[in-house]
């Protein structure tokens, strides 16, 4: 099994190929091809994870996105957050989050706690 590092967009384009002709056969694991289709797959990852990385989202758009999928309004951000004008200054961005608001937030809905520390652009 002759595996080579993945350093240009050639070399990725063709361990995608092989990998897409490796899940057609649907390989158990532990055969050949089975074991090359896992570290072809790792290669990827750590090749994609270098040169197209994925920007953490907005820390309001976060919350935002935690509310809509837990059905909450900002009434339930209180606790964590504060009385509701301060949730809307949040949410609105006009404030920026404090450490205890992240703390809560992070403990409370589960949202990474390294995605809420990121600065906030606020507006007016």
């Amino acid at each position: 099994m002759e595996i080579r590092p993945i350093r240009t967009d050639a070399d990725y384009k063709a361990a995608l190929k092989v990998i897409s002709r490796l899940m057609e056969h649907d390989p158990d694991i532990g055969t050949s091809d089975g074991d090359r289709l896992d570290v072809l797959t790792t290669l990827v990852q750590a090749y994609e994870a270098k040169n197209f990385p994925i920007d953490l989202p907005d820390p309001v758009e976060a919350i935002k996105f935690r509310m809509e999928q837990g059905g909450l309004t900002p009434k339930d951000l209180e606790p964590m957050i504060g009385q509701r004008n301060r949730v809307y200054e949040i949410l609105n961005h006009k404030r920026s989050l404090t450490l205890p608001m992240i703390w809560r937030l992070h403990k409370g809905l589960g949202i990474p706690a390294e995605n809420l520390i990121q600065p906030v652009a606020l507006r007016g």
